[in-house]
């Protein structure tokens, strides 16, 4: 048969971009490696489903996630607390007021485990980095604001966090306790 009549659109939708891996230290929480590890799991379950059907958009798909979630898990790296807990770094439940009154407690954690609606933000945040080194009573940038540290506290206690209402956008101008940079 002349390839003039086999149908090449499958190769079209075959070729997915892959997930783009972010640049930055991939630091978690141990929830965070357990959600990271979860969602590995759940990519190679529907990979081997979808290898099962023999959907090619389906395999392609699923693919893209493990490979994503792989990636992802071989660069995890758990931060322990740290030793001086005065200090807000990464782990820390951070409450905040800003200077128009409104308060919020925010959890820093890593980018996979970061979600702002629930009350957990990315350790790459500019809010997070405004916020890193500093302690109760110091006043970080805020979106287009101010807002001084109200409480800090790490562990057990720190998971829990108060959801955040709603900002328009975060803060800059960080400091690190990393040599590198972060």
């Amino acid at each position: 048969m002349s390839r003039a009549f086999v149908k090449d659109q499958d190769a079209d939708y075959l070729e997915l971009p892959e997930r783009p891996v972010s640049e930055h230290p991939n630091d978690v929480t141990e929830a965070g490696l357990a959600q990271i590890e979860d969602a590995l799991a759940k990519a190679s379950e529907a990979y081997a489903v979808a290898q099962a059907s023999a959907d090619r958009a389906a395999i392609a798909a699923a693919g893209r996630e493990l490979r994503y979630w792989t990636a992802r898990r071989a660069s995890a790296r758990i931060v322990p607390a740290p030793a001086d807990t005065s200090e807000v770094w990464f782990g820390a439940r951070v409450t905040i007021r800003r200077d128009d009154g409104r308060e919020q407690t925010f959890r820093i954690v890593g980018e996979d485990e970061a979600d702002p609606a629930k009350g957990s933000i990315s350790h790459v945040s500019p809010l997070a980095k405004s916020m890193f080194g500093k302690r109760v009573g110091d006043v970080v940038t805020a979106g287009n604001g101010q807002a001084e540290i109200e409480a800090i506290s790490y562990g057990a206690g720190a998971a829990e966090s108060k959801q955040p209402t709603k900002s328009d956008g975060e803060g800059h101008g960080a400091t690190s306790r990393y040599d590198d940079g972060r």
